[in-house]
């Protein structure tokens, strides 16, 4: 799947720019053709040069829209509460996106289209300004955009917090590593170089390593610099993204909360689209292109097709055989009785415990282990260095 910039207008006339995701332009060209609208053109959006937008830090974001959410509830206008905003903003970048959508509106262009053309903010949050532009609530569909928000960045700082500690012993053991090998075995290879005296293996295989990263190491350094840069952009590649995903998923324990992960921010950003008025084929693709994962995002843009066939939501996801099946029992519930964003909240609200309790007790397991390798990384280190020592001593004591 791609993302599409097409150009259109609808039944009143009304011409306006919107992105989708499609296997091909001519794909997404016939699908508003069919549904009645005159399609101008159809371009890929990273031709426009969308992905080089950048992104509002989420915190920012949400100062604004508690601010934009207020003033309009005050009583004063769209146009009005925007154009304050952006003189009041301190961040550069996004002030001019903020005047530029100003511009837009003052022009007669939807809020929602006019966000949409900046490239650097959520779709959800342009499908959630549509979704109210429709249905006349405007604040309403804000303000369960912000709610959503609120708890999604709260989740994510937890999960956050809870990797700090593992990340920093990582380093450390990284960093004190490469201390005692280029810094201090260097210094006991001189030394024992002017004893002239028979090592251990374990010795000698150390202290030509320290020789090797002190001549080399730079060298291996930069190569690893190149491999490293060349893995980032291949990550960002269709194709690479998915292969990363793919064997993301299949780690042993962190494969299934990344994957738990994924299903709660779709079920919770689907739930905060169908509460808004949105569709829900439109909500399904509006939710794949906002996870992270491209095993789950193309799992759901396969079940959009059986969807539009007219088969439930559970079916079609059960299809993938990507979701965990609780959640799909769980989205069936909800279809039958008729409250499908609701029970789609509790499949979030279920998700996300289980995974910030399982990675709790990853962490409890790990965290110990990093420990154990740094003190058993140490101890090898000192135990080679020291050897010969002990050797000689135990030689001189004999005689």
């Amino acid at each position: 799947m791609a993302e599409f910039v097409i150009k259109l207008a609808d039944e009143r006339g009304r011409v306006q720019e919107q992105t989708h995701a499609a296997a091909t332009a001519e794909e997404l060209r016939a699908r508003f053709v069919q549904a009645g609208y005159y399609v101008y053109s159809v371009k890929s959006r990273g031709a426009l040069g969308g992905g080089g937008k950048k992104k509002v830090k989420l915190e920012t974001f949400l100062i604004f829209n508690q601010q934009f959410l207020t003033l309009i509830r005050a009583g004063l206008p769209i146009l009005g509460s925007l154009e304050l905003l952006a003189r009041r903003q301190k961040m550069p970048d996004f002030r001019v996106q903020l005047e530029d959508v100003g511009s837009r509106v003052k022009t007669g262009e939807s809020i929602s289209s006019a966000f949409e053309a900046q490239g650097g903010f959520p779709i959800v949050y342009t499908t959630t300004l549509l979704a109210g532009e429709r249905s006349g609530n405007l604040e309403e569909v804000l303000q369960r955009f912000l709610d959503f928000q609120r708890v999604s960045l709260t989740f994510r700082k937890k999960l956050k917090a809870s990797l700090i500690y593992p990340a920093l012993l990582i380093v450390m053991v990284i960093a004190l590593f490469i201390f005692l090998i280029t810094f201090v075995v260097p210094r006991f290879a001189q030394l024992y170089d002017q004893l002239g005296t028979k090592l251990p293996g374990l010795t000698v295989f150390l202290l030509d390593l320290g020789r090797y990263a002190q001549k080399d190491g730079i060298y291996v350094g930069i190569v690893a610099a190149i491999v490293g840069y060349l893995l980032f952009r291949w990550a960002k590649t269709e194709g690479g993204a998915t292969t990363i995903d793919r064997i993301r998923i299949s780690l042993p324990i962190f494969g299934n909360v990344w994957l738990k992960y994924q299903v709660g921010l779709f079920s919770r950003t689907l739930s905060t689209l169908l509460t808004g008025g949105l569709p829900l084929v439109p909500s399904l693709e509006t939710a794949a292109r906002s996870i992270d994962s491209k095993q789950i995002s193309n799992a759901v843009y396969r079940s959009v097709e059986t969807v539009r066939e007219g088969k439930g939501l559970s079916v079609s996801l059960q299809a993938t055989k990507i979701f965990p099946e609780l959640a799909i029992e769980m989205i069936e519930v909800g279809e039958s009785t008729g409250a499908l964003p609701q029970m789609l909240n509790s499949v979030a609200e279920f998700f996300e415990e289980d995974v910030q309790t399982n990675l709790t007790a990853a962490m409890s397991l790990i965290e110990p282990l990093i420990l154990i390798v740094m003190g058993g990384v140490v101890v090898t280190i000192l135990i080679a260095l020291y050897l010969p020592i002990f050797s000689l001593s135990a030689g001189g004591a004999s005689q």
